[in-house]
């Protein structure tokens, strides 16, 4: 069975610092940046590149930030994208 590789994208302007993609990461991908964003939060930042494209950072994060892309041929293909945090959640998987 091949490995999937994934990639996340993190919306350091929405990031809020709260560590809650950190914990939900199994592969130890993420950690708070040693930089703030233009609100004063210490950001969450991609540090290993092992991520697998589970996508249970972006399910946990409460402010929308992250989107996440597992690798394919054709390249980097979006599999999910939260929106809609602060009212009804709708959650889109492309496969």
């Amino acid at each position: 069975m091949a490995k999937v590789k994934g990639d996340i994208i993190i919306d350091i302007e929405k990031c809020k610092g709260c560590e809650l993609c950190i914990e939900a990461c199994s592969q130890g991908s993420l950690e708070r940046s040693r930089q703030v964003n233009n609100k004063g939060y210490l950001y969450i930042v991609k540090v290993q590149d092992n991520c697998t494209g589970c996508t249970n950072c972006a399910l946990v994060c409460p402010e929308g930030g992250i989107t996440v892309y597992r690798k394919t041929v054709d390249g980097k293909k979006q599999i999910a994208k939260i929106d809609n945090v602060n009212q009804d959640m709708n959650i889109e998987v492309n496969e």
